[in-house]
């Protein structure tokens, strides 16, 4: 048996193309259950996030396992996808990929937070579904206490480590500061929380907060001593705000350019910042051709990101060697 990985992420491939291959996180068990209905392919496990989509399989025959891999991703977004938009591993590449992606060193922000708990819900959804066995669950169970160990013994969490903060960063170079500036966010999951928290620190004193769910945007509300908005009502704030965050799970845009242009005259053609870190993109980049209108996508965060990376270069090797050595002492993935 053979561990073979297939995907694309934040450095192969734009965000208007990783948008197309996202699952949303209620169906990873169900997709990784399809994986293993494709031919030769035992276990499989599939990670989605902003950055990354990933399908993880434990196969007889590596080449016949791309091979299926390589058709049901590009089945799944309805598109044929360049070569250069896809990385393919097998053995003992696949254990070290996943080892680096929990620890946060495949990230857009270096040694981010997030993506632990995102592997660990895509893991525990192929699990649930009866999709992982012998190999996988190895393989995975290994990747957790490396990537514990690697944040713990290194300092790759030290500054920045989420995309909400590097948002608010890249917000705060645009104005100047932050201070007084009204905010809107659009969804109320947890990276609308992280930004929030971000905005408040830097001196932002209004805060809304619109969600399908309007229990969880006050609830997110409460917590930020901020204001609920009923998602039907997300326009009318938008005359008043300097700043909107979107982070939603929409599979399609929610603003428009229509709903920014119906709002000028009133916004007294105020500069509106927006920043979408949603993929599928939230807003639809044609907001971002109206004058005042300042709208960075996900893929921006790239530039102040790699600012950070080099800042801790020592941090990283420390964090390799760790990798090397957990690997090299366990033995388990050199051959399948």
């Amino acid at each position: 048996m053979e561990i073979v990985c297939l995907g694309l992420n934040h450095h192969t491939a734009p965000v208007e193309v990783r948008e197309r291959f996202v699952v949303s996180e209620n169906k990873l068990g169900a997709e990784a259950k399809r994986l293993c209905e494709l031919d030769g392919i035992a276990e499989g496990v599939v990670l989605s996030t902003c950055n990354r989509t990933e399908y993880y399989v434990a196969a007889d025959d590596h080449r016949i396992a791309r091979e299926e891999l390589r058709e049901f991703l590009q089945s799944h977004a309805g598109m044929r996808l360049r070569a250069e938009h896809l990385y393919e591993m097998e053995r003992a590449e696949v254990a070290r990929h996943l080892c680096r992606v929990v620890s946060g060193l495949d990230s857009m922000v270096l040694g981010e937070t997030e993506i632990f708990g995102q592997v660990k819900k895509a893991y525990r959804a192929a699990l649930e579904s009866g999709s992982t066995s012998r190999i996988l669950n190895k393989l995975f169970q290994k990747a957790f206490g490396v990537g514990k160990k690697v944040r713990t013994h290194t300092g790759i969490q030290e500054g920045q480590t989420s995309v909400g903060s590097v948002a608010v960063d890249l917000a705060e170079k645009i104005f100047g500061h932050l201070r007084h500036s009204r905010v809107m966010l659009i969804g109320a999951g947890e990276m609308s929380r992280t930004t929030a928290k971000s905005l408040l620190s830097r001196g932002a004193h209004s805060i809304f907060v619109t969600n399908r769910s309007l229990d969880r945007a006050e609830e997110l509300a409460r917590e930020l001593d901020g204001q609920a908005v009923r998602f039907d009502d997300w326009q009318r704030v938008l005359e008043e705000v300097d700043v909107v965050i979107s982070s939603t799970g929409a599979p399609h845009a929610l603003v428009d350019r229509e709903h920014v242009e119906a709002v000028r005259r009133k916004r007294r053609f105020r500069p509106l910042f927006l920043i979408d870190i949603a993929v599928p993109r939230d807003i639809d980049p044609a907001v971002g051709e109206i004058e005042e209108v300042y709208l960075y996508d996900i893929d921006t965060l790239q530039e102040i990101a790699v600012e950070a990376k080099g800042h801790r270069a020592d941090q990283i090797k420390a964090c390799e060697r760790i990798i090397d050595q957990e690997l090299a002492k366990s033995g388990l993935f050199e051959s399948s």
